[in-house]
């Protein structure tokens, strides 16, 4: 496993550490190397673990680049075209028909006035 060379560690007015995303990505990389943990990794490097795991999710987000690490497993990726959508079905109006009467309504109307409009024929 390599050893980081250089940290830059910057501490702001209010007293909390600041790291650069490229030692983040550093040690990120250094959690993928079979058999070493996210604590001990962190205590390594005297982090607190879930600061690493956040840092392990930017990653996985691709919002935190991580170097290549020899020996660190990352998945394969795979690219799939999308599925196509799914496709619906055009309906011109909506019928009601009740014996003789057949009463053609707007697809857009909402559910609950065509409910009402059966209820009504049904009392007829």
């Amino acid at each position: 496993m390599e050893e980081i060379c250089r940290m830059e560690v910057m501490v702001g007015p209010s007293g909390k550490r600041r790291w650069s995303d490229e030692y983040k990505g550093q040690v990120v990389a250094e959690t993928l190397v079979p058999g070493a943990t996210v604590n001990e990794v962190a205590r390594r490097h005297d982090l607190r673990p879930n600061h690493l795991s956040s840092w392990r999710r930017l990653a996985k987000d691709g919002k935190l680049p991580v170097p290549y690490l020899a020996g660190a497993e990352f998945a394969s990726v795979i690219f799939e075209p999308p599925a196509p959508a799914p496709q619906e079905s055009v309906m011109s109006s909506v019928e009601i028909v009740s014996g003789d009467v057949v009463i053609r309504l707007d697809p857009a109307t909402p559910a609950a006035r065509v409910a009402e409009i059966v209820r009504a024929l049904g009392a007829l």
